[in-house]
């Protein structure tokens, strides 16, 4: 650039600040930082929804106040249910409605839900909507007033959205947000205890299947960042008063929910009238916290009730032919059990089998001709066979490896790849727990013999195979080395003390009894053998 074109630009910017500037929009003397344009919105906008328009020195923002409800929630029952806040912390519901679904900085949340519980019954609700981007301080100053310093948020789905989407705003108007001491997420309690029998987990589905309630007229989420935009454009706020009714029912419904599983299953007297997946999917979450017996007791309960079920849907005629452990029959499904999915014992001719065509298993894991789908998945709902799983590993948790024993061999009955699962894990409960090398490897002959039968059938099991055939070589080295340490004291001795150091009591080769008739006599029999041993 030339010296020339330098200074003729230096004196065109000279001229350019000489310049008058234009008179600043005129603004009021309540609120210094509202131009007139904006505040005429907010007026509208507070008049349509019969709500409060509040002016601060950082800004406006509407304040809409709903009649309280009558939500009484014992938080002393509730507290006693795994990952619930303690009765002496104040809850906050929350719930908002964005620009859109990022948590960036392009999009802000323009109307807040809040509901918190008055006394024991008396749930409360108000909400601040934002009239335009400018006002948004005053609406984030109001809201840290609102969050309870020791208290606890409660959201759907708020963890991964709401929340982080309100703290990316705080930051990007420079202050703190709001401390609170908890944040409990009801979506994953949703989909672990009601996921099993709903469509989905949308927050209306729950509604309408756990709650009750249905909604008439109600905006989709989808419309609710136009109608905001809308009302920016044109200051129209009727588009608004749909999305202001669907965000107080989204915060109602969060109350409704927590007295719920509150009423449900807080109250132990009544959990024989809850679904048996409900119970299930608590029980799991007992386990999830380390209260292994608590959810076995959840577990057990679901296991009666799924029996019942079945033995009231189902005659005799209609049952798997596997017993009571195959998953439901499709003529006449229980309400609390997944849909029937192909048996592992149906020929390739039968009907109910999806044509295979070879090939590996493709990017989304469906099962092909040399992979088989775990019939022990917690996509299929809560059967009879996943629940007596569940059942066993909470038993193994508790160091109860004999009735977690019999527990896996009951699941053998079914047949199919669930009895190669289940032998494998008698196999390992008896090397590992109970001491039983001679059992295990019983248990993998049999589970062999299974994997046999499957390929005979056209369901080969490659994976399972491979994983039982190098269990079944160990178990005999280990076999073998053990047996080299009894032979210096002669066969009568040696057989008399292998007797007595293992709790084999294999039975006939079909079906094998458990290796103990408790986990005490097994502990005296290792405890009396391990001198000899030594």
């Amino acid at each position: 650039m030339t010296a020339v074109g330098l200074e003729r630009r230096f004196a065109n910017f000279k001229l350019g600040a000489a310049r008058e500037l234009p008179a600043p929009y005129p603004t009021d003397a309540a609120a210094p930082v509202l131009r007139r344009g904006s505040l005429v919105g907010a007026e509208r906008l507070a008049a349509t929804l019969d709500g409060e328009l509040i002016r601060t020195g950082r800004g406006a923002f509407v304040r809409l106040e709903a009649p309280s409800t009558l939500l009484p929630v014992d938080r002393e029952r509730l507290a006693s249910l795994p990952g619930q806040p303690p009765a002496n912390a104040p809850l906050l519901c929350l719930d908002t409605e964005t620009t859109g679904l990022a948590t960036a900085a392009g999009t802000l949340a323009f109307l807040v839900g809040l509901g918190w519980w008055e006394g024991p019954s008396r749930f409360r609700q108000i909400q601040l909507l934002l009239p335009d981007h400018a006002d948004e301080p005053a609406l984030l100053e109001e809201l840290a007033r609102h969050v309870p310093v020791g208290g606890w948020l409660v959201t759907y789905n708020g963890r991964g959205f709401d929340w982080p989407l309100i703290v990316a705003r705080y930051r990007l108007a420079r202050s703190a947000p709001p401390p609170h001491a908890g944040h409990l997420d009801l979506l994953p309690i949703v989909r672990r205890m009601f996921r099993h029998r709903m469509a989905d987990a949308r927050l209306g589905t729950v509604e309408s299947a756990l709650l009750g309630v249905r909604r008439h007229a109600d905006v989709a989420g989808w419309e609710i960042p136009e109608r905001y935009f809308t009302f920016l454009v044109d200051g129209e706020p009727g588009p608004l008063v749909d999305v202001v009714r669907h965000n107080d029912e989204d915060v109602r419904s969060l109350a409704r929910l927590l007295v719920h599983i509150d009423r449900g299953y807080a109250d132990r007297d009544r959990w024989d009238a809850a679904p048996p997946g409900d119970l299930a999917g608590l029980g799991r979450a007992f386990a999830r916290v380390g209260r292994h017996e608590e959810a076995l007791a959840c577990v057990e309960r679901s296991l009666a009730g799924l029996r019942a079920d079945r033995s009231a849907a189902d005659g005799p005629a209609a049952r798997h032919r596997a017993g009571e452990l195959g998953a439901p029959w499709p003529s006449a499904p229980t309400r609390l059990e997944a849909p029937r999915r192909v048996a592992d014992d149906d020929p390739w001719w039968s009907a109910r089998r999806r044509p295979d065509f070879g090939g590996r298993p493709n990017r989304y894991g469906r099962p092909d001709s040399w992979v088989t789908a775990d019939p022990l998945r917690r996509d299929v709902g809560w059967t009879i066979a996943r629940a007596t799983a569940e059942r066993a590993r909470l038993l193994r948790r508790l160091g109860r490896h004999g009735d977690a024993e019999a527990a896996w061999l009951e699941l053998t009955e079914a047949g199919g790849t669930l009895a190669v699962l289940a032998w494998i894990e008698v196999a390992k409960a008896r090397e590992h727990r109970l001491h039983d090398l001679d059992g295990a490897l019983a248990a993998v002959s049999l589970a062999t013999r299974t994997i046999e039968r499957q390929r005979f059938l056209g369901r080969p099991l490659p994976r399972l195979e491979l994983a039982v055939a190098r269990r079944g070589v160990r178990l005999r080295r280990r076999l073998a080395r053990a047996q080299a340490r009894l032979a210096p004291l002669g066969p009568v001795r040696a057989a008399r003390v292998a007797r007595e150091s293992t709790a084999a009591s294999a039975g006939t080769p079909d079906r094998p009894r458990p290796s103990t008739d408790s986990d005490a006599a097994a502990a005296a029999i290792r405890t009396a053998a391990s001198p000899r041993l030594a």
